[in-house]
């Protein structure tokens, strides 16, 4: 019977690779590109066991176990790379990941077309702006003179220099991650919303619903399979705020608020070439992602019945 079940299986594979074999080839190179960009480094993070120097290589430098990790964790900057990098994710979290959402949804009950199309290219368009220009915007914009400033003054206030103000940091940093990738996050939720049946609108309305109960009772759950599913992703992503806009947006007087664990990484490893000291805080950032990964996809299939796995 086992030997059958063997053959049958073989058969159903021969079929299925001569009738798709064309699909099979397309993906060698993203499986190319995966192990070689993605799987290959990962031997790189045993450095972070040793006190790594490149003259010796990997095979010649001394091994120190746990010694990186004890030393970040007695860090004066462990608490405040932890606490910045937890608000800042929460805050995302809250409004960065909501926003998309709730543009997705009103430009779902958009009915003229024109208007509808013009909205979304202008939401779209910020994304496609380089960091690195749309970084040179916020700050012109916050500049002492900027805009910002004139607004401020128009009514009533002071000019001061916003991005040297601790205090305002996350605030400035949520607003213009908003700005560049609320148009480019809604796309999913209107693919989503496209697949909602309108006979259920129809019998909503026959109901008696009107605009806002239907899309509370009708639009909202038939997306919420796909907001659990990203809310998921974006959990296992939470200790991993881009260094990059936070590299390009801080300076030295707003590190108390602006300084997170990937920042502190680039500085280490980059600039004061620690190397084996930065591997280890990236990969004690990693697993905490990986662990916050498994409890949401486990919580979300057992409250749900929606997971990633």
């Amino acid at each position: 019977m086992k030997k059958k079940n063997e053959n049958n299986f073989g058969i159903r594979v021969k079929k299925d690779w001569r009738k798709n074999k064309s699909l099979y080839l397309m993906i060698i190179p993203v499986f190319i590109f995966y192990f070689l960009f993605m799987y290959k480094p990962m031997y790189g993070v045993i450095i972070s066991f040793m006190n790594y120097s490149p003259a010796r290589g990997i095979s010649d430098s001394p091994w120190v176990g746990f010694d990186n990790f004890i030393r970040f964790f007695n860090s004066p900057y462990f608490y405040r790379l932890i606490r910045n990098t937890l608000l800042l994710s929460l805050y995302s979290l809250i409004f960065c990941f909501t926003a998309p959402i709730v543009l997705a949804l009103l430009l779902n009950e958009v009915t003229c077309k024109p208007f509808k199309s013009v909205a979304q290219t202008l939401s779209y368009l910020p994304h496609f702006i380089s960091m690195v220009v749309a970084i040179g915007i916020v700050k012109e914009f916050c500049l002492s003179d900027g805009l910002i400033n004139d607004i401020i003054v128009f009514f009533g206030g002071e000019r001061s220099a916003l991005l040297q103000n601790p205090s305002l940091y996350r605030t400035i940093y949520i607003i213009s991650d908003i700005w560049q990738e609320v148009g480019w996050g809604s796309i999913i939720y209107l693919a989503a919303l496209s697949g909602i049946d309108s006979q259920l609108y129809e019998a909503a309305s026959i109901d008696g619903a009107g605009k806002l109960k239907q899309m509370l009772h009708v639009t909202v759950p038939g997306i919420m399979p796909t907001v659990i599913i990203m809310f998921i992703l974006r959990i296992g992503a939470l200790m991993n705020m881009g260094y990059e806009k936070t590299i390009l947006l801080y300076n030295s007087s707003t590190y108390e608020t602006a300084d997170i664990i990937s920042s502190y990484i680039y500085r280490s490893g980059l600039l004061e070439q620690n190397w084996s000291y930065s591997t280890a805080v990236g990969l004690f950032n990693s697993v905490i992602n990986c662990i916050l990964l498994v409890v949401a996809n486990k919580l979300s299939k057992k409250v749900t019945e929606t997971s990633l796995w």
